[in-house]
């Protein structure tokens, strides 16, 4: 019972410390403490057996992790020598992070310096680009004030205030925020006080010069009175007053007819106006002087009668040696003699409203000296001009020509430099002269006592005439030039389109110099749309005939050997290197409007279609075999294939491939041999060959008919020869038939 009872124990005391062994197996060694514990609170000396049972257990995990490191200690060991191989390519890998690391610093200050240069370069652009829209702001204020200066310089006082009053009424307002601007303000108060001065000065001069010379004018001027008083008192005394005052009179006259006859080449310098000038003005101011100070020898009505046909004199003598006058500036100093000549007599009490009158018509003349000087001008420019697009390589070349020339192109203007302008040099070339000309046409319109409204109206008449009649005439010579090609004739439609554009700002411009608002109910518009439309359209016409020129010009080297007995298999040389001729032109186009380049593609297709039928249809051509015909079918297949490759975009369907129909329907009909077909359906609108005239297929019939020769189209059926030629004149007979029916139809 005893041992039964200690097996009992042993074994309990056995699954006891398993179920430690395995509480201290699992759990946390934080609370390993009270399992322990449970140990010692057991059976006596329970704690040696749970140590020798703990000791085969710890013995048991050793044997286990000796076996697992057994089994893994080769792969730990391979592990270590692969790592041990791996430092050194570590240690390389650092040495080679660590250089690129340096390399990669040194790298980044560059582009840091760079990228900071480039800030630079970038502010540096921006504010240039600021300047520059300053300057041009700018630039126009500039000019006029250095236009006041030169106006100074020359003593054209009264022009001067003009321009100091649109500077100070129109310029300056629109950059007063400048310094410079404001400097330049306040200095024309001090200019002006300086005119006012100056006029003072000359005024003082004169009264000094008159002091200085009274004595002597007195002195003569005395002794003819002296003269005159004696000798009219001793008439009046004899009581034959009336036969001094007579004489007087009408020696006056005479002497006024001696004064106002002109030197032969007075027109030729202004040197020959003033001495006439000066002569007949000392004339009447005697006369004026006479008349107030004398009782009854003069009155006025003779004073006003002897004027009267002084004035009828001096304006014929003017209106005739000026129209022999062709330098504008000898005009322009004759204009500002009779303005001078008319003020100094209208001072006098003499009417002058017929020499103002004079003016107008001189004026028409100093215009028609300037259209011609324009004219040669325009021509030079035209015959200058390289006709390609402008080349700009930078910026500054970029600014300058849009400071000549209003150009604004958004596309263009986003693109790189270098880069091209579409216009050739000679658009801001004529731009620039057209203004030149509103200057030139203004200066006559000085001191003439006329309105602002009524100058504007002159300088948009006299302008018009410029771009209608001048510029219109260059333009229509120029796209006459034999020297003129088909390249040049597109870059005159392009600047055309261009300085048609720019009519606009000449509005403005011509606006700006009068202050004349556009609105105007009388106020002239510019016709410059009219010119350019119409010198396009010259330029058009002439593209269209030098294209049908080119052609014709192959054509001249076609060679048929129109008797041959077959064909060559491949279309003809001279009419591939037409149609390369047309394909490489027709990119040139490209830049034309879509209008233009369609007319122009379908009118050289058109003309070739129909310089091929005349061709074959020519009188002296006698004979064609069909060998013949079968080359010329293909040819007139490559225009075709020409005219379906779409050379020019913007051809609804088959439009361009319909101006060979006729010829397509007549080689059709010879090469099928399908007379059956064609005689059935004549006249029916669903014909096969409807565009086959009939006349036309007998012209060509008549010379494939003769047997004679060899290589006829039946010489293959020589047997039935016969037969065949039967055939044809049944055919003939037929045409013929058709042919006659049309003309007695018509």
């Amino acid at each position: 019972m005893k041992d039964n009872m200690a097996d009992n124990e042993s074994v309990e005391c056995i699954t006891e410390h398993e179920r430690i062994l395995q509480e201290i197996e699992s759990t946390d060694t934080a609370c390993v403490g009270p399992t322990l514990r449970s140990v010692y609170d057991d059976q006596p000396n329970a704690h040696k057996r749970f140590m020798e049972k703990l000791e085969v257990r710890i013995r048991n995990h050793d044997r286990e992790i000796e076996k697992m490191c057994n089994f893994h200690h080769q792969g730990f060991v391979d592990a270590i020598t692969e790592l041990l191989k791996v430092r050194a390519d570590a240690e390389k890998l650092m040495g080679q992070v660590t250089d690129t690391n340096r390399r990669l610093q040194d790298a980044g200050r560059e582009v840091t310096a760079q990228t900071e240069e480039v800030i630079r370069c970038r502010i540096q652009q921006r504010n240039m680009t600021t300047t520059v829209e300053r300057l041009q702001l700018c630039i126009p204020v500039l000019e006029m004030y250095s236009k006041l200066k030169e106006q100074l310089e020359s003593k054209r006082y009264y022009a001067a205030l003009k321009t100091m009053e649109q500077l100070e009424k129109v310029y300056i307002p629109r950059v007063s925020r400048y310094r410079f601007c404001q400097i330049m303000a306040e200095n024309l108060p001090k200019l002006r006080e300086d005119i006012k001065d100056i006029s003072m000065s000359d005024l003082k001069d004169f009264l000094e010069s008159i002091r200085k010379h009274s004595d002597k004018i007195g002195e003569t001027a005395m002794k003819q009175k002296q003269a005159e008083y004696r000798c009219l008192h001793i008439y009046t005394v004899l009581g034959d007053r009336e036969t001094f005052e007579n004489y007087y009179r009408k020696q006056r006259k005479k002497q006024a007819r001696l004064v106002l006859q002109p030197q032969s080449n007075m027109q030729e310098t202004v040197e020959g106006y003033r001495r006439y000038f000066n002569q007949i003005v000392g004339f009447f101011l005697v006369e004026d002087h006479v008349l107030h100070s004398t009782q009854g020898l003069l009155t006025r009505a003779f004073t006003d009668e002897l004027w009267n046909m002084a004035l009828s004199k001096i304006t014929a003598v003017l209106r005739t040696h000026s129209s022999y006058c062709s330098d504008p500036d000898l005009v322009l100093q004759l204009k500002n003699l009779i303005v001078i000549f008319a003020d100094t007599l209208q001072g006098y009490g003499y009417p002058v409203n017929r020499l103002f009158d004079l003016l107008f018509e001189i004026r028409d003349q100093y215009n028609e000296t300037l259209l011609k000087k324009w004219a040669l001008v325009f021509r030079e420019i035209f015959e200058l001009d390289n006709y390609s697009p402008i080349p700009v390589e930078t910026e500054e070349e970029y600014k300058s020509v849009v400071s000549r020339f209003p150009f604004h192109d958004a596309e263009i203007e986003k693109q790189d430099f270098p880069k091209k302008l579409p216009m050739s040099q000679s658009v801001p070339q004529i731009y620039v002269q057209v203004k030149e000309f509103i200057y030139a046409s203004l200066k006559f319109s000085e001191s003439l006592h006329r309105s602002w409204t009524e100058i504007d109206d002159m300088l948009r008449k006299s302008t018009n005439l410029l771009l209608t009649r001048t510029l219109s005439g260059c333009l229509q010579h120029l796209t006459k030039k034999p020297h003129i090609g088909l390249t040049e004739l597109v870059q005159i439609i392009i600047n055309t389109t261009h300085l048609e554009q720019a009519c606009k700002y000449l509005e403005d411009f011509i606006t700006n110099i009068t202050n004349v608002s556009p609105e105007t109910v009388h106020t002239t518009r510019l016709y410059g749309l009219s010119t350019f439309k119409d010198a396009r359209h010259a330029a058009e016409g002439e593209i269209y005939t030098k294209l049908n020129q080119k052609i014709d010009e192959f054509i001249q080297l076609a060679d048929y050997d129109w008797g041959m007995p077959e064909s060559d298999g491949q279309a003809s040389g001279y009419l591939m290197d037409l149609i390369n001729f047309l394909r490489s032109t027709f990119q040139v186009f490209t830049h034309l409007p879509g209008k233009v380049a369609q007319t122009a593609c379908m009118s050289a297709c058109k003309h070739l279609s129909t310089s091929l039928m005349q061709m074959v249809l020519d009188s002296e051509l006698k004979q064609i075999s069909m060998g013949a015909v079968q080359q010329f079918n293909l040819d007139v297949i490559q225009c075709e294939l020409f005219a379906s490759s779409e050379p020019v975009p913007g051809f609804q369907g088959d439009t361009l491939q319909l101006a060979f129909i006729d010829l397509r329907q007549l080689l059709d009909l010879f090469m099928v041999w399908d007379w059956s077909t064609y005689l059935a359906d004549y006249g029916q609108p669903t014909s096969k060959y409807l565009r086959v005239n009939p006349s036309t297929a007998l012209a060509l019939l008549e010379k494939m008919k003769d047997t004679s020769k060899k290589n006829n189209i039946f010489s293959q059926f020589r047997k039935n020869d016969r037969d065949k030629q039967k055939l044809i004149e049944t055919v003939v007979k037929q045409l013929r038939s058709l042919v006659n029916g049309m003309s007695q139809h018509s």
